[in-house]
């Protein structure tokens, strides 16, 4: 084969790796109101910055037909790009090939971004839609997940871990993201539960909705897991663009600052936003809001635990973390 021949031959690889599970099911994709793996990777990361890594591996099973059902990236799609300019590392898991389910090839991949997020000191971002292991493999893709959850602890503190939770990811998908810094899930289309409504009627009779046992909302206001909603995809991804830019990269560095121009910093809305009357509720929020620099709140955990308002702003155009008791809700006592 010659050269020319060999460079087509790559190029038409590369193209088939781009349809992911087919136009079929990414029209299914998109009937369901969500994206695919790689229009999400193009909208979180500036335009022309992606690099993907392992774009060609395919999984190496061939029990159960899976020998007849490869798919160039085996169901995830990795790599690095930036972020304002930051350098971020991100894998994106894709519904339409074999449901998003992790297996031998398929960790490994995620398990190689997370270890250049390591190596090179930058955050690194999951964009998870996954059905759970894939069963096929048997106790193979249960050992890619261990694989995954010893880099998450081993990461912990070291780089940034944010997950984004945009399908209904069930069984092994959500141990991973659970152990991450940050949490953020969309509203309707995403769900996190070790395991679906139809064992838990079998098992104890109880009937639930997908979204009362591990919906949106159930998370970010009852067991505390989701730390950000997000209406829709396009919202999500704003808001992990807007997360990235108050965290360092790494434990050794100080997260970005803003250009601040220096006015007059009297905020006399202060003298009349705590009333007279201790036993009156006044909302913490407007006490913040006069306090950081204006527009610069990203609260954290707002629909949990709300006798307590948490979050990043800035102040002079650098970070701060915010802690404060919120009178408005059981007069700020901790529970």
């Amino acid at each position: 084969m010659a050269t020319k021949e060999r460079f087509e031959a790559l190029e038409g690889l590369k193209a088939r790796a781009l349809e992911g599970g087919g136009a079929a099911r990414i029209e299914a994709q998109h009937k369901k109101g969500k994206l695919t793996a790689r229009e999400r990777v193009d909208l979180l990361l500036d335009e022309g910055s992606f690099q993907e890594v392992g774009m060609l591996v395919t999984h190496r099973s061939s029990n159960f037909g899976l020998d007849k059902q490869k798919f160039l990236g085996d169901g995830v799609v990795t790599g690095y790009g930036t972020i304002d300019g930051r350098l971020v590392y991100v894998f994106s898991q894709d519904f339409t090939v074999l449901g998003g389910s992790l297996a031998e090839a398929h960790a490994q991949k995620i398990c190689r971004i997370m270890d250049l997020a390591m190596q090179n000191g930058a955050p690194v971002i999951g964009l998870n839609d996954s059905g759970g292991a894939r069963i096929q493999e048997g106790v193979v893709s249960l050992g890619g997940y261990a694989d995954i959850f010893y880099r998450n602890v081993r990461s912990s503190g070291v780089v940034p871990q944010i997950s984004a939770i945009l399908g209904p990811c069930a069984g092994g998908a959500v141990y991973s993201p659970a152990l991450t810094d940050f949490v953020l899930m969309t509203e309707g289309t995403s769900y996190m539960f070790v395991t679906g409504p139809n064992v838990v009627k079998t098992v104890t009779h109880e009937e639930v909705t997908s979204e009362e046992l591990g919906g949106a909302m159930t998370h970010a206001s009852k067991s505390g897991v989701a730390h950000f909603t997000a209406p829709n995809e396009i919202d999500a991804i704003a808001q992990l663009r807007r997360l990235v830019g108050y965290l360092p990269s790494n434990c050794e560095e100080d997260p970005p600052t803003l250009p601040f121009t220096p006015g007059d910093e009297l905020r006399p809305e202060l003298d009349t936003i705590i009333p007279e009357n201790p036993n009156q509720p006044y909302d913490i929020r407007e006490v913040l809001n006069a306090v950081i620099d204006p527009g610069s709140s990203m609260e954290v955990h707002a629909e949990f635990a709300r006798n307590m308002v948490i979050g990043f702003a800035r102040v002079a155009g650098r970070v701060v973390g915010c802690v404060a008791n919120q009178p408005a809700t059981l007069a700020g006592v901790l529970d």
